[in-house]
């Protein structure tokens, strides 16, 4: 088993990456492998709809053709993304949209793997609610089961304000959020047809 975590923002050591890190950090304790990509100075062209994808590979090549084998490999995936103009960075929209190679053949790769989300902003209802339905709707429409942080809090995901170590809260919601990736890997669900 294996969780892989995304850093949408353009910082490699800013608050989406600490809270990223502190929710892998809490799934490896559970004893699964976990990876880690940021997005930060990488090279991925936008996605321009040309759908040779169709064929089964995408015409760029780029910084995201190694994050494809990454992808195909884990069973959870987790995105984390800075709110930006309250939505998701440009990187992890880039991202989103270079990944309909897995269902453009009619495949769907990635069906029944679980995804999870963390969005980091600056003020309380400052977008990371609108952040996370993104992501949702990014692992909905890849067919994947997309879960939530779950009680205590039970909200669309994790969600930071202001500076991620000093957000207990927030905190707790990443927190939450890794044992539910990791209950949700590791427990055998119906079979999809």
């Amino acid at each position: 088993m294996n969780v892989l975590g995304i850093c949408g923002s353009p910082h490699p050591n800013g608050n989406t990456a600490f809270a990223l890190k502190h929710a892998l950090e809490i799934v490896s304790e559970a004893g699964v492998a976990t990876s880690y990509v940021s997005l930060a100075g990488r090279t991925l062209a936008p996605c321009n709809g040309c759908f040779s994808c169709r064929s089964g590979e995408c015409i760029y090549q780029d910084d995201m053709t190694p994050i494809y084998d990454q992808i195909r490999l884990c069973d959870g995936l987790i995105l984390a993304s800075p709110v930006y103009m309250g939505l998701i960075s440009g990187q992890m929209k880039v991202l989103m949209d270079r990944t309909v190679v897995f269902r453009a053949t009619g495949a769907f790769e990635l069906s029944g793997r679980v995804g999870a989300s963390i969005a980091c902003g600056g003020f309380r209802n400052g977008g990371q609610e609108l952040t996370l339905q993104a992501m949702h709707t990014f692992f909905l429409q890849q067919d994947m089961v997309a879960i939530a942080d779950g009680p205590r809090f039970s909200h669309s995901g994790a969600a930071i304000v202001g500076r991620a170590e000093e957000d207990e809260i927030g905190l707790t919601t990443v927190e939450n959020l890794a044992h539910r990736i990791v209950q949700a890997i590791k427990k055998p669900g119906p079979a999809i047809r």
